[in-house]
């Protein structure tokens, strides 16, 4: 039996030009970066190579970007960065109830420092309401941190017209690009954002490397302490491999930009087409408008998540939830609460299907005519 691995917005498997680079730089520049002999000379060009193509990816100047250990420590740096730099003008934050738990907690840990934060509620499709957050931004507001499209549900927040919003006011924008990095088109200035978060592992890179965008100009408090690394604003030695494989994984990922939403978009159609021509009863969770092409998030009436995540494994298709699944418990994913309630039947039964590198029209039909045979046999 073919296993479909349909989690990629979870984790994606490494492209193979992003294995040959790698390859290639880990048995050829062995240099530390901030060496000044011919040895570290050559690692410092190849850094500085593959962080021109990640700022260019963005719209960014190649001194905006600064090279972190993936998407968590990118989106701690720019909170607490603000947070603690700024804490003189106000200790007002704005985030959203749907944000990843790498904002979530690092929010919640500055609460607990005495500052003031509102979590911004969101609709039914996981969308916030621009007149919400104008009526939640205050004069001491100091930091904005509103994810770009959600990892769960696939949902994409009105950055630019926050951005817009922002322009005259005191508050530092930062958003969490993580799961649009390398499906949508990101460009810095046409989203007036001060910060942005992205990791490599989502785009077919390798995993322990992602970038903070920071705009010049910008304050930032650094959070790690040690070396002048990143232009003193995150020390470490870094890893020239790792970032000669992101570079790889950017290029090829902006190349195919348009065609992979295409692809993902006829992946989905697909998907929910079969369900349809068996009869299955399902709604689809997130905005349809809205949305990132290759997250889809379905609600399945009657059947449980766990047991069904297991038999989706059992017949070789890999696929997620947005709940953290323990034996004999199941802690409620906190998107789903967010849109729906606590008490929803779309917290128990909704399962996320992500697409990317490897999947073809017919894997997608097999994965969905595995998924229906699993709900007519499971389903109360």
């Amino acid at each position: 039996m073919e296993t479909i691995y349909l989690d990629h917005a979870a984790t994606s498997p490494m492209h193979p030009q992003v294995i040959e680079v790698m390859t290639k730089a880990m048995n050829e520049v062995y240099g530390n970066p901030s060496s000044i002999h011919t040895a570290g000379r050559a690692a410092r060009k190849v850094l500085d190579d593959a962080r021109t193509v990640l700022a260019k990816a963005i719209g960014a100047k190649d001194t905006e970007v600064i090279i972190t250990s993936g998407g968590t420590e990118a989106d701690n740096t720019a909170i607490f960065g603000i947070a603690y730099s700024q804490k003189s003008k106000g200790k007002h934050i704005i985030t959203t109830q749907i944000e990843h738990h790498a904002v979530m907690n690092a929010c919640e840990k500055l609460e607990k420092e005495g500052f003031d934060v509102t979590y911004l509620p969101v609709d039914n499709d996981g969308r916030i309401s621009i007149n919400q957050f104008k009526s939640a931004l205050r004069d001491d507001t100091i930091l904005v941190t509103i994810m770009y499209g959600n990892n769960e549900v696939g949902t994409i927040q009105p950055i630019s017209e926050i951005g817009e919003l922002l322009k005259d006011h005191q508050a530092i924008f930062h958003t969490d690009a993580v799961q649009a990095f390398g499906i949508e088109k990101l460009d810095v200035d046409l989203l007036h954002v001060d910060l942005l978060s992205v990791s490599s592992h989502k785009l077919n890179g390798p995993k322990g490397i992602g970038f903070l965008y920071q705009r010049t100009g910008t304050p930032l408090t650094a959070t790690f302490f040690g070396g002048s690394q990143e232009k003193k604003r995150r020390a470490g030695t870094e890893n020239v491999p790792a970032a000669v494989g992101f570079a790889k994984a950017v290029e090829i990922s902006q190349q195919e930009i348009q065609l992979k939403q295409e692809k993902y978009r006829q992946f989905r159609r697909l998907f929910l087409q079969v369900l349809d021509n068996e009869n299955i009863d399902y709604k689809v969770n997130g905005n349809e408008s809205h949305t990132l092409q290759h997250v889809l998030n379905i609600s399945f009436k009657g059947m449980d998540v766990e047991s069904f995540l297991v038999n989706l494994d059992m017949s070789g298709v890999y696929a997620s939830s947005g709940s953290a699944c323990t034996a004999g418990s199941i802690d409620p994913s906190h998107v789903l609460v967010a849109m729906f309630g606590r008490d929803a039947e779309e917290l128990r039964n909704s399962i996320r299907f992500s697409f990317g590198l490897g999947l073809t029209d017919e894997l997608i039909v097999q994965a969905a005519e595995r998924t229906a045979k699993i709900v007519k046999r499971l389903a109360n």
